[in-house]
């Protein structure tokens, strides 16, 4: 195993910053997603690790192994790409053996790994098959097995489950996770999808623009987002982000969310950090949204989203939109207003202007 240091990245083309001044520790053996929009410099990011471009600036750290100069071909990283690349005139065997054979395995280890590497991934019965037959699914799956039959310490998977349908995204995910225990590879994955990142990932590194914003398990980074951002970015539906103001009344701190009401009272560590009239973000995630017949919110049902055994539950519109999800039992139509109860300690809030989180976690 291989632990991987990133100090102080950077990589610019032409005029072009694609990624800066990125710190990030990634353990031995550790499962780390890079997660983020196209463009964001998560695969730059893994290309400058894998030595297929060079850094602008900073440095990559295998271990205490400076990485500066070190080819691809000597960094001991296994690689598999969104496109599978998979040599279509030979069979499953020959393309799961062909790294084996280029590198001098012997026949015999050579026949058994890739039987054990068939076998793990489900191609057993497919050995014998072309790979020019094989469909699109399959073939993923094969890229990997061939890029793992090598045991390389590193392992780089960038958007590897993007060109293939959804039900077999939801098999490989399992079975990727497997493949990293099994082999205790340091493994580095790109990917947009945000369950992807929260399945399979120990850690997860929320990137835009070319900066790394918030680093952490996937359970933290959910519940305690750095920026309005991640907050948004994570989670389906998103967190929800409605812009208000600081106010108070008889020394009990809330938030004026304009046409939805006002807020129920802010707790301590989040109060502390509100001065009155200060704009923020009100932030909860749809899954802690309660139906009161009391006091809470007031907002408008635009829309009531039916989706098997949940209900998304569209509200109010441009800087009070909320979404909020229940089971599929609600009782509510569009038009009608309903009142919602909104736990304190699930609330997260963000600074307006510079959308950066407000206090910490309750």
């Amino acid at each position: 195993m291989t632990a991987i240091h990133l100090e102080n990245l950077g990589k610019t083309f032409s005029s072009f910053t694609a990624l800066r001044n990125m710190n990030l520790e990634i353990a031995d053996g550790e499962f780390v997603a890079l997660l983020g929009p196209s463009g964001c410099g998560k695969s730059t990011t893994m290309n400058m690790i894998a030595g297929m471009i060079d850094p602008s600036e900073g440095a990559i750290r295998f271990g205490d192994r400076d990485m500066r100069g070190v080819p691809m071909s000597r960094r001991g990283v296994g690689f598999v790409f969104q496109n599978y690349a998979i040599f279509t005139h030979m069979t499953v065997y020959e393309n799961l053996a062909y790294g084996l054979r280029a590198t001098g395995v012997a026949k015999a280890e050579r026949d058994r790994r890739v039987r054990d590497m068939a076998e793990f991934l489900h191609l057993t019965p497919l050995l014998k098959k072309p790979a020019a037959g094989l469909s699109v699914n399959i073939l993923q799956r094969l890229a990997i097995g061939r890029s793992a039959i090598m045991e390389p310490a590193i392992f780089l998977l960038d958007e590897p489950l993007s060109n293939v349908d959804a039900a077999f995204r939801a098999v490989m995910r399992t079975e990727l996770k497997h493949l990293q225990r099994e082999f205790r590879q340091t493994m580095v994955y790109v990917t947009h999808d945000q369950l992807e990142a929260m399945t399979m990932a120990d850690r997860i590194a929320v990137m835009d623009h070319g900066k790394l914003l918030q680093v952490g398990t996937p359970i933290d980074v959910y519940n305690n987002p750095s920026s309005v951002f991640v907050a948004g970015f994570l989670g389906s539906p998103g967190m929800n982000l409605v812009k208000g103001k600081g106010v108070e009344s008889d020394g009990i701190k809330r938030v004026d969310l304009g046409e939805a009401g006002v807020s129920a009272p802010l707790p301590a560590h989040l109060s502390d950090s509100v001065p009155e009239g200060a704009s923020v973000f009100y932030g909860f995630r749809p899954e802690h949204c309660e139906l009161t017949d009391g006091e809470g919110l007031r907002l408008p049902v635009t829309f009531v989203e039916r989706i098997g055994a949940r209900t998304i539950v569209h509200m109010g519109s441009d800087g009070s939109a909320v979404k909020c999800v229940f089971d599929n039992r609600v009782p509510v139509r569009t038009g009608e207003v309903v009142s919602l109860a909104i736990d304190p300690s699930n609330v997260r809030l963000f600074n307006a202007e510079t959308g950066a989180a407000i206090g910490g976690a309750n």
